[in-house]
């Protein structure tokens, strides 16, 4: 099998980029290596399509991407994107989690302020700024995640869900998440190349649904060196976390 056959998915936080600070330094030789052999990268991620957009112009790609926990996916088209929507807007979220906030103590994006959400995430001014700008989901911290079990009913009755992501918990439309997104994307590619192989690096519980739909799933150890909790036949375990064992991971697949 060719290197051409491949398609790779990827989460971006822990992953491609380093939790401690959103580098992917160690992961730009792989990058090359990739879009040499013509191998698309199609980012995964929490993030939204602002977010996505910068990464991809640092990394110097512009393949198809899915954003906010497999809420949309976007293609790149003549003029801007091409957009297949699987999540609810973002009015609606906030309209059900404004009726949660009135009886138990969550705080989400929209209450927080850009000093708030730079000191949560980390992030810089601008990159906080365009986080702060979502449009098919929702992040929020919780005090007492004991709550969380009060929670969860209420927002299915909105028909949205909670997902536990790497520094937030997510809510969001309860029909969406990275795995059908991602087959979704598949679904796409195979009818041109059926004989693809289909490679996905992730690190945290929100990306399991997109490691169980490809053929070879990466499992990337957290910050603290430690996997979470799933297995899958021919699951990889990254040597290292972050993009450092990211491309580890794909010179092993890949040679």
């Amino acid at each position: 099998m060719s290197n051409r056959d491949y398609i790779v998915f990827t989460d971006l936080d822990g992953s491609l980029l380093n939790h401690e600070d959103y580098s992917f330094e160690d992961a730009k030789e792989m990058i090359s290596f990739l879009k040499e052999h013509h191998i698309p990268i199609i980012i995964v991620t929490s993030k939204t399509k602002n977010e996505v957009v910068k990464y991809q112009k640092e990394m110097g790609i512009d393949d198809p991407f899915i954003v906010e926990n497999g809420a949309a996916v976007f293609y790149p088209a003549k003029e801007g994107y091409e957009i297949t929507q699987l999540g609810v807007d973002y009015k609606s979220i906030k309209a059900c989690l404004e009726r949660v906030k009135e009886k138990y103590d969550i705080k989400g994006f929209s209450d927080m302020n850009i000093d708030e959400i730079m000191a949560f995430t980390g992030l810089d001014l601008e990159s906080a700024k365009i986080a702060s700008k979502r449009e098919f989901s929702e992040p929020f911290v919780i005090k007492d995640e004991r709550i969380l079990s009060k929670v969860e009913p209420l927002v299915e009755k909105c028909g949205l869900k909670i997902m536990k992501g790497g520094r937030f918990y997510h809510c969001m439309s309860i029909d969406q998440d990275k795995g059908k997104a991602v087959k979704e994307v598949i679904k796409r590619y195979k009818k041109i190349k059926p004989s693809l192989k289909t490679v996905a690096l992730g690190d945290n519980y929100n990306d399991i649904p997109m490691l169980k739909e490809v053929d070879i799933p990466v499992l990337i150890p957290r910050y603290n060196h430690k996997f979470i909790e799933f297995d899958k036949k021919d699951l990889i375990h990254a040597k290292y976390p972050g993009s450092k064992g990211w491309s580890e991971s794909l010179k092993r697949i890949l040679g």
